[in-house]
C-alpha cells in the first residue's frame, strides 16, 4: 500500500463561497495548508507571491475563468510545474476536455466526493514531489560547474528539463594551467599531491564561480571556464578578467602561503591564465545516461594557445584583442605586442595585467 504524501499547500480557486468552506474544511483537516481565491486573477497574483503544491480551479468564474489561467500557468516558467485540478460540474464536461488538453492533471466533479478528493490532492502531491527531488538532483549536478544564481536561472528557462544539444553564442573563455606541477608529483607522496591539487583547485573554481563563470571542466593541474554560457551577459569579459586578476593577486599567493606553511619549505607555484573573447558552441554533450557540459570552437582553441604562450614569456595573465576591446574598463592592462600563436597564421594582439611580472616568489618547478 502506498503511503500518503506529506500534508501540502493547497490552492483553492472557487467563485461560490460555500464550495471554498467546504474544501478549505476538508483539506485542512487532513493536514493541509490552505489558501484561497474567489476568482482566476486573484488565483494568479497569490501563485506569484508563493507557489502551492497543487492548485484545484474551478472553470466557471468571473474576472478571469479556469481556462484563462490555466493558460497563463503553463506560459510561465515558474508556475508551469504546479499540479492542477480541475473543479467542474458534470454538465461542463467538454470544458474538462479542454483543461486536461491544456496541461490540468485530473479534474473533481461538483459536489465533490472527500475520498475522491483526497485521492486526487495525493497524486498531485506525488507528482510535485517526484517534480522536486528530479530538480534538486538536476541542481546539485549542475552546482558543481555553475553559479547557484545561474543554475536556477538555467532550470527556469529549461523548465527542469536539461538535455542533449547546444546553442552558439559569445562568451569569454578562459584557461589555467599550474606550472611544473608534473614535477612535483613525480617526487611528491601520492596523498599529498591529490591534496596540494584539490587545493589549487578549489581556490581557482571559486574564482571563476564568484565572478559568475562556468566551470567546464579540470584538465590535469588546469581548468577551463567560460564567461557569458550557458546564461548569456553582456559583461563577459570583464567577469573573466575580473576572476583572472583574483586567481593571480589574491588565490596564488594563498595558495602559495599555504603550501609553504604545509611544506616546510620556501617553495611555491607559478601558473598561466590566458583569456579570449568570441563566437562559440555551448551545451550538452554524452549520452542520455551520461551528460557533461563543454564549450568548443576557435575561441577555446584561442584561449589554450594563449594560456601555452603564458610558458614562453615572463607573465602570468595573457588577455586577447578580442576581449580587451569588450571590457568596459581597459585601464591596469598594457599591451604585449602581436603574437603568432602555435596552429595560427596570423598574430594575435595580447595584453598583460600591469602588475604581472610573475615573481610572486614562485619558484618553476
Amino acid at each position: 500500500m502506498t503511503a500518503a504524501p506529506t500534508p501540502g499547500s493547497i490552492l483553492v480557486v472557487d467563485d461560490d463561497r460555500v464550495n471554498r468552506t467546504l474544501l478549505t474544511r476538508t483539506l485542512t483537516g487532513a493536514g493541509h495548508e490552505v489558501r484561497t481565491a474567489e476568482n482566476g486573477r486573484e488565483a494568479l497574483e497569490l501563485l506569484r507571491a508563493q507557489l502551492s503544491d497543487v492548485v484545484l480551479l474551478d472553470i466557471v468564474m468571473p474576472e478571469l475563468d479556469g481556462l484563462s489561467v490555466l493558460e497563463e500557468m503553463k506560459s510561465d516558467a515558474a508556475l508551469r510545474d504546479v499540479p492542477v485540478i480541475m473543479i467542474s460540474a458534470l454538465d461542463d464536461f467538454e470544458s474538462v476536455v479542454r483543461c486536461i488538453e491544456l496541461g490540468a492533471e485530473d479534474y473533481l466533479p461538483k459536489p465533490f466526493d472527500p475520498v475522491l478528493l483526497r485521492a486526487r490532492i495525493n497524486a498531485g502531491l506525488n507528482k510535485r514531489l517526484v517534480q522536486e527531488l528530479e530538480r534538486a538532483r538536476v541542481r546539485d549536478v549542475f552546482a558543481r560547474f555553475l553559479p547557484e544564481s545561474i543554475v536556477d536561472e538555467m532550470l527556469v528557462r529549461a523548465n527542469g528539463d536539461i538535455r542533449l544539444g547546444g546553442v552558439r553564442l559569445v562568451g569569454t573563455v578562459l584557461f589555467t594551467d599550474l606550472r611544473g606541477f608534473t614535477a612535483f608529483a613525480e617526487q611528491t607522496p601520492p596523498d599529498r599531491v591529490i591534496e596540494v591539487l584539490n587545493r589549487f583547485l578549489g581556490e581557482m573554481s571559486d574564482a571563476v564561480l564568484d565572478n559568475g563563470g562556468t566551470l567546464v571542466s579540470y584538465l590535469g593541474d588546469g581548468l577551463l571556464a567560460v564567461f557569458g554560457a550557458p546564461v548569456e551577459c553582456d559583461d563577459h569579459a570583464d567577469r573573466a578578467l575580473a576572476a583572472a586578476r583574483e586567481m593571480f593577486q589574491l588565490r596564488l599567493p594563498r595558495f602559495n602561503d599555504w603550501l609553504r606553511d604545509t611544506n616546510g619549505d620556501g617553495g611555491g607555484f607559478a601558473m598561466g591564465i590566458g583569456i579570449s573573447s568570441g563566437p562559440l558552441m555551448s551545451g550538452n554533450v554524452g549520452s542520455e545516461r551520461r551528460l557533461e557540459y563543454t564549450a568548443i570552437g576557435d575561441t577555446v582553441n584561442t584561449a589554450a594557445r594563449i594560456e601555452a604562450h603564458t610558458k614562453e614569456g615572463s607573465h602570468t595573465v595573457l588577455v586577447s584583442d578580442s576581449t580587451h576591446e569588450l571590457l568596459t574598463r581597459q585601464d591596469g592592462l598594457v599591451a604585449v605586442g602581436e603574437i603568432t600563436l602555435r596552429g595560427k597564421t596570423t598574430p594575435t594582439r595580447l595584453w598583460r595585467l600591469e602588475t604581472d611580472t610573475n615573481d610572486e616568489g614562485a619558484i618553476r618547478r
